[in-house]
């Protein structure tokens, strides 16, 4: 167990008092978190300009693609307006919203685990009663925030000059204006509310309304000049025009903003006592209602699985309603076209594109998956699972409530994107619920895979972020830059059958089904065996 000393510095205020040593230890909890998260978001970024060079390589090809995006709504929406036909401008245009997206995100989970969870676990009350000062937790989590976000912009401006040292430095500074904004925003939501679990829930359903404004603000207008964009960060992000004239005042918001939202943080901080909340969760009947262990893994985990869901429903929407469109758009470009059969298979342009959308799906299924699965990590870890085991519950029986809600929850949002799916595009129902379905078991083995380090190497259960990091890159720029096959088979991805389109292939399949059950049952066994945290 990793244990923290805290020593008042020689000077500076007394509010602040600790906060170097309070970062030292958040950057060293997060040393694998924030990696894998700003790996993944940068390679991403930086794998596009080649690309794009590929895939358009000559004014014309560019020029029309930049024609189709602007003529097009929905393809708008997804991706936002572009404003230049160079290659830069185009890397902001197709990495922008969803670049902002992980950079978001990324900061919300830093903030919330150094702010409010420590708070709920208990470890805020006795570092506090050392000299800390009482500004110094949440000063350190946004300093660790805004590490993770410098090291993100710093690699985005750097691997981006050669196509624009201006261009590169104001997309790498707008991403990292972005991480800081929901950064601040994640440290009003701590001070709010008393758990840690409704922080979390309040500001990714903050960050999906950005999006959905985003959206509907460039469906709506083809110069990110609409009130809706406006509205949102990442609506900021694309308005700074990156590569296109750069609008450097827009710079100016962010840091506004995140001012703004930073005073607000640092006042509700000092008005509170540790551990309260101006937002206190209301009073549960006098007899319980919860008989099992499932029934209590349910109860914490269904606000999580809800906002999954909707999200799940609302991208298969959109991608199924782009369905119709993706011809006009790729035209004959023969690069394209192969990017999107070497991602979903080579059985017709819409179903090829049909397939890579359902995949990317599953891939981002494996966040869930892992997300729920360490919930069992956090519960131990904070001392609630203590009272639970106390009583006439097994190990086994209380792992089991939350694996089926992360198992079963990672089926019902692949059922609920086919819906989505099916509703966006109107065709195809039974081949697209079942291209949804085969993507369990490399969810599945992702999950066990969670479960194995879980219940054999506790310390190293936050690794499991690193894995589904490694997947998701693997499966979204893998294809891009036309890996081997030999990398994209490190994914359990790459073994699925290419649905709809391609043939069904049931021996891989059964085989990743095999990979899950043995990790499940070797984690569980670990569980078993393993003394508990105390």
């Amino acid at each position: 167990m990793t244990t923290l000393a805290v020593r008042a510095p020689g000077g500076g205020s007394r509010q602040l008092a600790g906060t170097g040593t309070l970062l030292r230890f958040a950057l060293r909890r997060d040393r694998v978190m924030i990696p894998a998260w700003v790996a993944v978001n940068a390679m991403m970024i930086l794998s596009m300009p080649n690309t794009l060079k590929g895939l358009y390589g000559t004014a014309a090809e560019r020029a029309d693609l930049v024609r189709q995006i602007t003529t097009n709504t929905s393809f708008r929406a997804l991706t936002g307006p572009v404003f230049d036909t160079s290659i830069g401008a185009l890397t902001a245009w197709r990495a922008g919203a969803y670049a902002g997206l992980l950079a978001a995100a990324t900061s919300l989970l830093v903030v919330v685990r150094h702010t409010r969870d420590e708070e709920e676990s208990g470890r805020q009350e006795l570092i506090a009663s050392g000299m800390v000062g009482r500004r110094a937790p949440l000063t350190a989590s946004l300093l660790a925030a805004a590490v993770a976000n410098g090291v993100l912009a710093l690699l985005v401006a750097g691997g981006l000059a050669s196509q624009g040292a201006s261009g590169a430095l104001a997309f790498g500074l707008g991403l990292a204006g972005v991480g800081m904004v929901f950064a601040t925003f994640a440290a009003i939501v701590a001070q709010l509310t008393e758990s840690a679990r409704l922080a979390r829930g309040l500001t990714s359903a903050a960050l999906g309304a950005a999006f959905v404004l985003r959206a509907a603000g460039d469906s709506a207008t083809d110069d990110g000049s609409s009130v809706l964009t406006w509205l949102s960060p990442l609506g900021w992000l694309e308005n700074l025009r990156s590569f296109a004239d750069e609008r450097w005042w827009v710079l100016l918001v962010f840091v506004l903003a995140a001012a703004v939202q930073a005073a607000v943080a640092y006042e509700l901080a000092g008005r509170r006592d540790i551990g309260m909340s101006f937002l206190p969760t209301r009073p549960g009947p006098a007899q319980g209602r919860m008989g099992t262990a499932a029934a209590l893994a349910w109860r914490l985990q269904r606000g999580s699985l809800l906002g999954w869901s909707i999200a799940f429903f609302l991208a298969g929407v959109v991608y199924g309603g782009l369905t119709d469109g993706v011809a006009d758009l790729i035209g004959d470009n023969q690069g394209a076209r192969d990017i999107f059969e070497r991602m979903g298979g080579q059985s017709g342009l819409t179903d090829a594109f049909l397939a890579s959308m359902i995949g990317m799906l599953g891939l981002v299924a494996s966040l869930y998956i892992v997300a729920s699965v360490l919930r069992l990590n956090s519960e131990e870890t904070s001392g609630r699972a203590e009272p639970v085991l106390a009583n006439a519950v097994g190990r086994l029986r209380w792992a089991t409530g939350h694996l089926l809600v992360a198992f079963g929850g990672s089926a019902l949002i692949m059922l609920i994107a086919g819906l989505g799916f099916i509703a966006g595009y109107g065709k195809e129902a039974g081949p697209i619920l079942g291209a949804c379905l085969v993507q369990l078991p490399a969810v599945w083995v992702i999950g066990g895979l969670a479960v194995l380090l879980y219940g054999v190497l506790p310390r190293a259960a936050m690794a499991a972020w690193g894995v589904a990091g490694a997947v998701l890159l693997i499966g979204w720029v893998g294809p891009a830059l036309d890996a081997p096959q030999a990398v994209l088979n490190l994914s359990p991805f790459g073994h699925l059958p290419k649905l709809p389109g391609a043939d069904m292939e049931w021996a891989p399949v059964l085989i990743l089904l095999a990979l899950a059950v043995a990790l499940l049952a070797a984690g569980l066994a670990g569980l078993r065996r393993r003394d508990m945290t105390a």
